[in-house]
């Protein structure tokens, strides 16, 4: 066998594609690395597309702000199979018109990030609770276009749900978060920070129907009080964090038998935060023996 016979044997896209270059070797591979493939050939270009219409997680983190609205849409034009969608890095140009189609024909996903996409609207999300009956994660943090309408369908419908983040979704008030603590009764982690709607009735409500919860974040809910939080403590025997930064009406007598269970809290106990202070003032912690 001559060289150049060697060397057309070893040639990488002689390999089979769907049993060989897509699950055990581009499966590796950074998007912009697979982007940047498309480019070398017509060859490469039908492998790279051979591989988006089978790949089971997109994540546009990496090349989401340089990325074009029509790659975006070529991109994903044959995929069906998606289980996970990660657009929070495309805020700056996604849309409902591209965002549609894909979950439309995604039926199967079960982790969405949406977070901080300023452009989309209520429809996108209601294309999500209609198409994706199997969803268990959601991201909505900064999407102050979610209201009530949209996340009542969405609990509807995805009661699988186990974690979604709804910070800063500052249309949304108490009856729609009861709600949607009714209908998801498996979720696990939640977040309702920095909604000044959010009041003790939607963490008493999530506490008692939401008995497996793990991780709350309620940073800056400046109506939340004491009596939610240990309602959480009574109804949460799971919980593994909080975050109640910013509560001003969360003091430690509803933190405390939290902290003796090891729950991770955000807030140091009122000591810790006084020595803090002191150690700023003076340039020094003085000692201090807190076993008295």
């Amino acid at each position: 066998m001559d060289e150049e016979a060697k060397m057309r044997t070893c040639h990488l896209l002689d390999l089979p594609w769907e049993d060989v270059l897509v699950p055990h070797i581009l499966c590796y591979l950074p998007l912009q690395h697979l982007v940047s493939l498309q480019r070398v050939s017509k060859q490469f270009h039908s492998l790279i597309q051979v591989y988006l219409a089978n790949c089971r997680t997109f994540d546009l983190s990496s090349i989401g702000p340089s990325i074009s609205k029509e790659a975006f849409c070529s991109m994903l034009k044959d995929n069906k199979v998606l289980h996970s969608l990660h657009l929070q890095s495309c805020s700056d140009w996604v849309t409902d018109k591209e965002l549609l189609p894909v979950i439309g024909q995604n039926q199967h996903l079960q982790r969405v990030d949406m977070s901080g996409c300023v452009s989309l609207t209520r429809h996108s999300m209601v294309a999500v609770s209609l198409s994706c009956m199997h969803l268990k994660h959601l991201g909505l943090a900064h999407c102050e276009w979610v209201d009530s309408l949209s996340l009542r369908s969405l609990a509807d419908h995805c009661g699988g749900l186990q974690s979604i983040d709804l910070t800063a979704c500052r249309q949304l008030k108490d009856d729609a978060i009861c709600y949607l603590a009714k209908k998801c009764l498996k979720l696990r982690s939640l977040s309702l920070a920095v909604n000044a709607n959010v009041t003790d009735e939607s963490v008493e409500e999530v506490a008692k129907n939401c008995r497996g919860l793990e991780h709350l974040d309620l940073t800056g809910c400046l109506r939340v009080r004491n009596q939610s939080i240990k309602t959480l403590a009574e109804y949460c025997p799971k919980l593994q964090s909080l975050k109640v930064n910013h509560c001003h009406n969360v003091t430690e007598s509803s933190l405390d038998p939290l902290r003796k269970r090891n729950v991770v809290i955000d807030v140091e106990p009122p000591l810790q935060r006084a020595l803090v202070l002191l150690q700023d003032v003076l340039g020094f912690a003085p000692f201090i023996n807190l076993q008295i």
